[in-house]
This record gives structure tokens, sequence and C-alpha cells, in this order.
């Protein structure tokens, strides 16, 4: 189960929502082995598409640096589908190469003034994707 903060949930969800129609994407970190979400991390999709997204090569060596400098992995890692479910394609599926993070997708293919949108996290290992429980606290 992926248990995460309200504001955390909210940062992710108003990141999906301004980088439409493009897909956004980006981590959230925490102490190194805690599973504990507790710093946002929003990147840049360095692919500017609606259909896939892509880390700058540069800002992610970067950002691997800086969590070993302040012992912290990447806790979830996350992106956007705008025009499909929240639910990971063949592609992200086999860019899934953190096997302790949990995938977050958010739809905003159906996203209006106040349309739904979806919110969803699995776990990718080896290939093999299984959904989970998402739990929004107000506070750890």
């Amino acid at each position: 189960m992926l248990t995460l903060t309200e504001a955390l949930y909210n940062q992710i969800v108003a990141h999906a929502r301004a980088d439409h129609p493009d897909e956004a994407c980006g981590m959230v970190a925490g102490p190194e082995g805690a599973g504990r979400p507790e710093r946002f991390i929003p990147m840049l999709n360095a692919a500017r598409s609606p259909t896939f997204y892509e880390f700058d090569s540069v800002d992610l060596l970067k950002l691997y640096r800086e969590l070993d400098d302040r012992d912290e992995e990447p806790v979830i890692i996350y992106h956007s589908h705008t025009a499909t479910e929240a639910y990971p394609s063949r592609t992200d599926i086999s860019y899934a190469n953190e096997p302790g993070a949990h995938y977050v997708l958010v739809s905003t293919a159906d996203i209006d003034e106040a349309g739904p949108f979806q919110f969803r996290s699995f776990r990718i290992v080896d290939g093999v994707v299984t959904e989970e429980e998402v739990q929004v606290v107000a506070a750890y």
C-alpha cells in the first residue's frame, strides 16, 4: 500500500493538471530505507509530449547525486497520462527500473473544470505490474 500526505497527493495532481496536454513527470523522495514519501520533486518532461514522458538525463543524474548526498531514495515515481487511463503502458513497464518505488499514474484524460481524474499506484518488478491501494493522510 502507498501512504502519502494530502499535500503530496495535491502537488502530484496539480503538476499533472498544469502540464496537460503534455505528460507530467517527477519523483517524491524519502529517507533511505523508510519507504516514506516526503520531498516532492517535479521534473521537466524532456519529450514534451502528450503520449510519452522522459526525464532529462542531465537532470536525472543531478537528482540521483542529490539523493545520495541527502541519504534519500525514490519512493514515488509519477507521471500522467493525458488520453488514456492511469495504467502503465508497455513503455512505462519497460522503463521501470526502481523495484522498490511506487509508480503513480494520474490520468488527466477526462478533466474539465470539475471533472474526475484517476490517481493510481503500482509496483512494477521484472515487468510484472501489481496495483496497490492508495491511502491519503493528513500527516505522518
